[in-house]
């Protein structure tokens, strides 16, 4: 499992992790949007909650990882990006795994601290015309404000503002920072520096995956 702030690269460091390991990687989102475009009832009822603009309750979230987690793929082994968000759920995440006769190897921490979540974030830009995303500092496109691929204007999304970014950052220390303790406790957390390029990041979590015996 990957834990860490909002801009620390979990979902790029995920695509290799899991792909290094030969497992599937398994995000809430993923669950989400395969289970609303199914239609299948937790869908449904997720969808209910996303419409209104509420958060989808821990027992319909839980009940689509336990969906996911009984599927062939994930047999063998499994990363999950992006869940538990809570100590809650991730008590209840403990209790299904222990139900489904297994149970989490490692919680590998992204340390990045606040300056460089807001550096990261704040500087991307994204595409009206064709939605890639660029960085006015790492990924520069030719022309400031157009886009290289296909001459779109660049702007900055909401999410990508400080004063936005801030208030992510309150929220993850609130509410998932706490399961840094609670995945310490049981002997499962390993942090490690997510600053710097993306394949050194990478080099460094599967260094840790090694030292465990991964």
């Amino acid at each position: 499992m990957l834990v860490g702030p909002p801009g620390a690269g979990k979902g790029t460091q995920a695509e290799f992790i899991a792909a290094h390991l030969a497992v599937p990687k398994i995000s809430t989102g993923d669950i989400f949007r395969a289970n609303v475009a199914q239609g299948t009832p937790l869908g449904i009822q997720a969808k209910q909650f996303m419409d209104a603009g509420q958060l989808v309750p821990d027992e319909v979230t839980i009940n689509m990882v336990r969906d996911r987690l009984a599927e062939p793929d994930a047999g063998d082994g499994f990363l999950l990006d992006g869940f538990p968000r809570t100590t809650p759920q991730a008590q209840a995440l403990d209790k299904l795994l222990a139900d489904l006769g297994t149970g989490l190897d490692l919680v590998l921490e992204l340390v990045v601290d606040d300056d460089e979540v807001i550096r990261r974030l704040s500087g991307r830009r994204t595409c009206r015309g064709c939605g890639k995303i660029w960085h006015v500092e790492f990924d520069a496109p030719n022309r400031e404000g157009v886009c290289d691929r296909c001459g779109g204007e660049l702007f900055q999304r909401d999410d990508d503002k400080a004063e936005t970014i801030a208030e992510r950052l309150r929220v993850y220390a609130r509410d998932t920072a706490p399961l840094v303790d609670y995945y310490g406790a049981q002997g499962k957390l390993v942090g490690i520096d997510a600053t710097g390029p993306v394949e050194d990041v990478t080099n460094r979590a599967i260094d840790a995956l090694r030292s465990y015996g991964g």
